[in-house]
Parts: C-alpha cells; sequence; structure tokens
C-alpha cells in the first residue's frame, strides 16, 4: 500500500464477536499477542486510542495461531479481558486477507487512513520501541496532521517488529 492510495475496507470480529472496520479517520495496526515489539508498542497504542476518542483505532492481529498458539481468538479474548477491556477492538484476521490487502510487514505495522480511507501515514508507531517517552509521536504527529488536513510529515517509516506469520 503506497501512501495517498485507497485502503480496503473490511470487517472484522474483536475480542467479543462484534465486527469493526474503518470509519472515518482510522488507524489500523497490525499487533499480535507475541511479538517483544508488538508488546512494547501496546500501552502506547492504547493510550493513542484514548488520548484521539475521535479517530477510529483496530487493532488486527493476522498471525497464523495454529504455529503461534500465543495469537490465537481465545489467548485474544484472554489478554483483553486480563487486562481490564481495552479502549479499541482488538480483532482477528483469521483469513490472512486484511493484512495480505494492506501489504503488512511487520507486527507492529500501523496505518493511518483519512476520512476516506487513503493512506497517508504507514510505518511504526514512533521511532524507539524500548523507549516509552516517545509516546507513540510518529503516529500521534500523523493524527495530528491528517486532523489539520496537512499531509504527515514522515509520511512513512519502516515498519519495525516481527514479521507477519503468514499460514504455510
Amino acid at each position: 500500500m503506497e501512501i495517498g492510495e485507497q485502503a480496503p475496507t473490511f470487517s472484522l470480529p474483536d475480542t467479543d464477536g462484534v465486527e469493526h472496520g474503518p470509519d472515518g479517520v482510522t488507524v489500523v495496526a497490525f499487533t499480535c499477542n507475541h511479538c517483544p515489539y508488538a508488546l512494547a508498542w501496546h500501552e502506547r497504542l492504547l493510550q493513542v486510542a484514548r488520548d484521539y476518542p475521535q479517530v477510529t483505532l483496530l487493532a488486527v492481529n493476522p498471525n497464523d495461531a495454529d504455529r503461534y498458539p500465543a495469537d490465537s481468538y481465545e489467548a485474544m479474548r484472554e489478554r483483553v479481558r486480563s487486562d481490564g477491556g481495552w479502549p479499541m477492538p482488538y480483532m482477528r484476521d483469521e483469513s490472512q486477507e486484511v493484512a495480505r490487502a494492506y501489504d503488512a510487514k511487520t507486527t507492529p505495522d500501523v496505518f493511518v487512513l483519512d476520512a476516506e480511507r487513503r493512506v497517508r501515514y504507514r510505518g511504526a508507531p514512533d521511532q524507539d520501541h524500548r523507549d516509552p517517552e516517545q509516546n507513540a509521536r510518529w503516529l500521534r504527529d500523523a493524527l495530528d496532521a491528517v486532523g489539520r488536513g496537512d499531509e504527515p510529515n514522515p509520511a512513512e517509516t519502516e515498519p519495525v517488529g516481527c514479521s507477519v506469520k503468514w499460514r504455510q
């Protein structure tokens, strides 16, 4: 997916079985339960969801749960439950069709879509998964720019994380 390209729409079930998809300005964050990079950025993404209630933030787990049982739908449900709930839906991309349509590379791989579902930012939440002080700065800057009607700068960064675990 290129910057400026129309992102595909989709509908996936969250951990309560409720279907969600892009709606207005949307962040699609491909993530999972087991990757240390995804886990390092987890709280920062949850805080973005809390700080930007006007934005639809969708966490999507596309990983092959047969090979990575920690990424199963049941494990996802347990994680959200043990966290006391999340401020964003955590959805299972069982078929991996959404991840393929977005050309997701890593967990995490974050896409910011404007209200017309055009990709305005793609990449990492911030420049260093080890530094919580970064506070998802690239993602926040992109959301602020889109909110003003401006182009994010940078519009694209290298997604950093574990590779998406594709079915064999």
